[in-house]
């Protein structure tokens, strides 16, 4: 992987629909390159997909947390997959740190997020401890 290849990934991180031909003119280089350097960047799984983002509260999601999810060792994985099936439940992710499991959810507002985090992750067998932090902003 080369600087080319470096300024394609920021690119397409910016906007993974900038046509091969704009990418082509911004960093000098040909269109048929671009496009042989992205075939080989998703061959090597640098690239692993294409996505949108999306804006929770453009859907009606206006409270969107980080909650760190602490688990009994014997329950881990399970919780995982159990986590990892609830719509709401965007992201899940496993960390050292505080907790063992970090995920992120999308709430109607404080008191949705509030029943998601009783009534249902914190019934999940195995799940110890639920510490939510309710993001305000995203700048990045």
């Amino acid at each position: 992987m080369d600087s080319k290849d470096l300024m394609i990934l920021s690119i397409l991180e910016e906007n993974a629909r900038t046509p091969y031909v704009e990418i082509a003119r911004r960093i000098g280089i040909s269109e048929s390159s671009v496009r042989k350097r992205i075939k080989k960047l998703e061959k090597a799984g640098v690239i692993k997909k294409y996505t949108a983002v999306i804006d929770p509260s453009k859907l009606g999601y206006n409270t969107v947390a980080i909650v760190g999810v602490d688990v009994i060792p014997e329950k881990y994985l399970a919780v995982v997959e159990a986590l990892a099936k609830f719509p709401e439940v965007k992201r899940v992710f496993t960390s050292t740190g505080d907790h063992m499991i970090m995920i992120e959810v999308w709430a109607r507002d404080a008191k949705h997020l509030n029943e998601l985090i009783h009534m249902k992750y914190g019934k999940i067998d195995g799940v110890v401890k639920l510490c939510p932090a309710i993001l305000l902003e995203r700048i990045k």
